[in-house]
């Protein structure tokens, strides 16, 4: 896989009048890619998905559009390309589908979700000879588009090792639409998204170290969890694994790319976002968060470097674009590679490549850290090993984590008293915990605790309320996944002592009035 920059000899963009009759499939996440689109060749004429409630946003951006909840429908309508932003472990069946009704594909990560689900979908754009792209935009902020422009050019030398990260907590998708708005039915819980494991989301990670370098992943391990006591907010063991898992859900792995060096690729939903990157070559290293920093002289006394990264080209269009500008390049090179033939980094191999590696390090952590083999799908012979390779991660039925003689007028609550509460959860947590280091807090930063302390203090009521409304559940189904669930919320959250009212109330005044005496 090459690496790309900015192309700077381009006249309006692609230098052609040809237009990209594009598809969405998936209106949530798809939506986003409408504005950039407008600049690239691309017309929107058909959009799909079963929740109608995303309808609206995408006709009021492209009001010509046809839209349908019917995939068949969907793919029967005359264009060219499809972006498939479905749900990710339905990726792989969606872009096969659209393949065979002869349209280019531009999947969302990852590529698809067992072996043998990938040697369908390579075989199937070698069949078709459409374009097939991967959408992964991290390698495409600012500073890694630089790092590539560098790396090609000879200045960081090999890869030795390498650290990338994307570690990013949350767990209101667990429970919400992509528009923010509880499921419906409440008793359940995100299709995929509150039960897969993060090693199959390595892409936002592994992928910049494979743009920037050039390298493929080849070998890959991974310590099991349960030596490691991460995986989830729940007991290893336990029945209610993998559900919720924006806690203590940790997946590290340590790859060994293609010219010999180490990516240590880290994954998860934890006590803290991380999106720390460092490249360390044999001439040169790289870290960019805080600061963009280059270290030079070859020792490891080296001479720090502070950089203003820049895009060579339309930097202006792809800084209206999200992700760091990520989603404008990754369809930028889509629409090339239709409009011109060149090629995108992103191709079927290279989605397969950095796929596997996430499939492969959950294998790996599951036979107790055994190395695996990172297979390259561009040789046929290999493929027979994985055509009939249907492992993959086992999973909770996410709509079925309270028994079935439930009484919905209880569990329909389930994912609206989530997403009301996880907001006064965190709080809780951030102002009690602010609160035991104040006196070791710089001076400039206690003016936050106390205002968190403050915020804590008149949200009580609420916090009571929404803690009671999911005790309701936990009391009438204490064994479900989802019961267990919310009393380790409550163990967590300090239950007792937030939802004492009056009590936490006057605790909260006193230390405010003690902080203000100092």
């Amino acid at each position: 896989m090459q690496p790309f920059a900015g192309d700077t000899t381009m006249g309006g963009i692609f230098n052609t009048d040809k237009r990209i009759r594009l598809g969405i499939w998936g209106l949530g996440r798809g939506s986003n890619f409408i504005q950039a689109a407008k600049e690239l060749n691309i017309d929107v004429v058909a959009g799909c998905d079963f929740h109608e409630e995303t309808w609206k946003n995408f006709l009021a951006c492209c009001p010509d559009a046809f839209v349908t909840c019917d995939e068949n429908e969907f793919l029967a309508r005359d264009f060219d390309a499809v972006l498939i932003a479905t749900f990710c472990p339905d990726h792989a069946m969606h872009a096969i589908k659209a393949l065979q009704a002869g349209k280019h594909v531009l999947s969302e990560v990852t590529a698809f979700f067992t072996p043998a689900q990938g040697v369908e979908l390579v075989e199937a754009v070698e069949t078709t000879g459409k374009v097939y792209n991967l959408a992964e935009n991290y390698p495409f902020s600012k500073e890694n588009m630089y790092l590539a422009k560098l790396y090609r050019e000879g200045f960081f030398g090999e890869m030795t090792y390498a650290e990338y990260e994307y570690v990013h907590g949350g767990a209101n998708p667990c429970v919400c639409y992509p528009n923010g708005q509880p499921l419906a039915p409440g008793n359940q819980l995100h299709h995929w998204r509150g039960w897969i494991n993060y090693h199959y989301y390595c892409t936002h990670s592994l992928g910049p170290v494979m743009v920037i370098t050039g390298l493929r992943p080849e070998k890959v391990v991974a310590f099991p969890e349960d030596v490691l006591n991460i995986g989830t907010v729940h007991g290893k063991g336990r029945k209610t694994d993998g559900i919720l898992p924006n806690l203590g859900a940790f997946a590290p792995s340590l790859i060994h790319m293609s010219n010999g060096g180490i990516v240590r690729n880290l994954m998860g939903g934890t006590t803290a976002d991380s999106h720390n990157q460092r490249l360390f070559g044999t001439k040169a290293a790289a870290e960019l968060y805080p600061r963009f920093n280059l270290k030079v002289g070859a020792t490891g006394s080296a001479h720090t470097i502070t950089i203003d990264a820049k895009w060579d080209a339309l930097g202006e269009l792809a800084a209206k674009a999200g992700h760091g500008g990520g989603d404008f390049w990754e369809l930028y090179y889509f629409a090339r590679q239709i409009l011109t033939g060149e090629k995108a980094p992103w191709d079927i191999y290279a989605a397969a490549d950095v796929t596997l590696a996430g499939i492969q390090a959950l294998r790996s952590a599951e036979a107790e850290g055994q190395p695996m083999d990172i297979p390259d799908f561009r040789k046929k012979a290999l493929r027979d090993r994985y055509r009939h390779d249907h492992w993959q991660q086992e999973h909770i039925d996410p709509a079925r984590i309270f028994p079935e003689d439930q009484d919905l007028a209880i569990t329909g609550d389930f994912a609206p008293a989530f997403a009301n509460a996880f907001p006064l959860m965190r709080l809780i947590r951030a102002a009690f915990d602010a609160m035991k280091v104040y006196d070791y807090t710089i001076p400039e930063q206690r003016i936050q605790t106390i205002d968190l302390v403050k915020e804590l203090r008149d949200k009580l009521p609420a916090i009571r309320i929404g803690f009671l409304r999911l005790k309701k559940i936990a009391d009438a189904y204490p064994e479900s996944m989802g019961g267990i669930a919310i009393r380790e919320k409550f163990a967590l959250c300090e239950f007792d002592r937030v939802t004492d009212t009056e009590t936490c109330k006057n605790d909260l005044n006193a230390w405010l009035l003690k902080c203000h005496a100092k």
